[in-house]
């Protein structure tokens, strides 16, 4: 049990509740573990669970018609997948795909959206304060990646997407094909292979098959472009410490 309660507070939200409200969420929680690729939800269709990621790192896509895609936020340990469930839309245009294998807690969506509204109201209690505030940080990654996406150099925007992962896992090496970086920052092929040959001629990476090695950190965010700090920042401002004990 000890090892189980360590594994769940890996997550940043879940380890951010208080003792009374840990206890009372862990005897719903089911670790699982998500293999790379695996969908999570689909476009439009309701989510039977939501998931707090503990190692795995899920990638929030839009797919267009013509089948161009383009990756609007990444979740990981700091945050959860399924906002809609208890913000009352019930589904996302978007879809939900792990892009780093690894594990995660499930919760049965309508349990979690039972015990948001529990604590809400006048006197709301720390979950439901917790998940909005969440929300809005997810909502201003998305909106900084918008911009991102549309003034700033590939290379840029690279070295946010590597940073990105860096933050959401302990290691720094990456798996991530030209195929993957492509689809997430919804460029060619092409595109990557020049930009991933920057970073690696600067020295700032190693890339190898579809295996980053981050070799220099502070090169990139000496390189990337504002929006990395942005995010990062809100989500230092607006997301406290783990307090479960």
């Amino acid at each position: 049990m000890p090892q189980l309660l360590h594994d769940v507070r890996q997550n940043h939200l879940l380890a951010a509740l208080p003792a009374k409200a840990f206890a009372h969420l862990m005897r719903h929680l089911e670790r699982v573990a998500l293999p790379l690729g695996h969908v999570l939800h689909e476009s439009g269709v309701p989510m039977s669970h939501v998931y707090f990621p503990t190692t795995a790192i899920v990638s929030l896509l839009y797919f267009m018609e013509d089948g161009a895609s383009a990756e609007i936020a990444v979740v990981g340990n700091e945050g959860m997948v399924g906002i809609s469930q208890f913000m009352g839309g019930a589904t996302m245009p978007s879809q939900a795909i792990v892009h780093s294998a690894g594990n995660a807690y499930r919760l049965k969506a309508p349990l979690l959206i039972d015990e948001f509204d529990r604590s809400g109201g006048r006197r709301a209690g720390v979950l439901h304060h917790l998940l909005l505030r969440y929300t809005q940080t997810l909502l201003t990654q998305m909106a900084q990646t918008a911009a991102c996406n549309r003034h700033h150099s590939l290379d840029q925007r690279l070295c946010r997407r590597l940073l990105l992962s860096l933050d959401r896992q302990q290691s720094n090496e990456l798996t991530m094909t030209q195929e993957l970086i492509a689809t997430m920052l919804g460029v060619r092929r092409e595109g990557v292979t020049a930009a991933a040959g920057n970073l690696q001629k600067a020295g700032l990476i190693e890339y190898h098959r579809g295996h980053i090695t981050v070799l220099d950190r502070e090169g990139l965010e000496a390189r990337v472009c504002e929006c990395y700090a942005v995010v990062r920042d809100e989500s230092d401002r607006l997301l406290p410490e783990a307090c479960a004990a």
